[in-house]
């Protein structure tokens, strides 16, 4: 079975069909994740605070990040991988985004990458796709600039939703093949997808986008506090807590290893 392309995503738009987007930064999630069918996986610098125990995704560093997709490619056989630029690693110039790119390329081998920013970060965004390096946008809340934002708030109530449609525009202009919204209001989103001809891709960002993303743990509900853009379709801290008490039971009641696990 081949990987999903940019070109897949490109006809779905045009036929409105909707597709969904998970994070992973490891071998087994990786492995879950494209078994259950999902056509895209973003190995997100969302590994800061979901992976790594960071506070936020800030200091998560471009070796980490190409470690994780690197894991995320060899144990995906179906996904489309796009990996996410960490701070520091493209904003000084071109050149620095392109560097960052070729080291993504040829040490971890994803299919695309993603960065955050508008406007200010176009020339970026071209240097790196005639270089020939397929990008995917980010814009509204950005979570590299959450200092700056003043924390984690929704973006582009009123006019500031007026300078996030330009920056969009100005992105799929750049050749950006699809943009994330994080966490703007929903009827900004809806207008942005109906305008853009590249896939939209939600997040907090309400249910006429063209696709959806979370994060993977979000999901599964292993995140502890999960925010209330995200829906846990299980609960599987509970399930690998309930797991692990029973193991430790058998282990003081000299209950495990059993015959099963014994060998002779």
């Amino acid at each position: 079975m081949s990987r999903v392309t940019i070109s897949d995503l490109a006809k779905w738009k045009t036929a409105g069909q909707k597709w969904a987007m998970l994070t992973s930064y490891d071998q087994i999630s990786a492995e879950i994740i494209d078994e259950a069918g999902i056509p895209v996986i973003l190995v997100g610098d969302s590994a800061g605070n979901n992976f790594y125990g960071y506070e936020n995704t800030i200091p998560v560093s471009l070796n980490e990040m190409i470690s994780s997709t690197r894991a995320v490619v060899e144990s995906s056989k179906h996904a489309l991988v796009v990996a996410d630029f960490p701070f520091g690693s493209y904003e000084s110039s071109p050149e620095q985004a392109l560097e960052t790119g070729v080291r993504f390329f040829k040490e971890a081998k994803p299919q695309a990458v993603k960065l955050e920013g508008g406007a200010k970060v176009i020339p970026q965004i071209k240097k790196l796709i005639a270089a020939g390096i397929p990008v995917m946008g980010h814009l509204g809340l950005t979570p590299q600039s959450v200092h700056a934002l003043g924390g984690f708030k929704v973006q582009g109530r009123g006019d500031s939703g007026i300078s996030i449609k330009e920056d969009a525009k100005a992105l799929e202009a750049a050749g950006v093949f699809a943009l994330v919204l994080e966490l703007v209001p929903a009827e900004l989103a809806n207008e942005i997808s109906k305008e853009l001809s590249i896939p939209v891709i939600g997040i907090g960002a309400g249910i006429g986008c063209d696709a959806q993303v979370l994060v993977w743990t979000d999901l599964v509900g292993l995140t502890k506090e999960p925010p209330k853009l995200a829906k846990a379709y299980r609960n599987l801290r509970s399930e690998i807590k309930g797991a692990i008490s029973e193991w430790v039971l058998d282990v003081e009641n000299s209950k495990f290893p059993d015959a099963e696990q014994t060998f002779h």
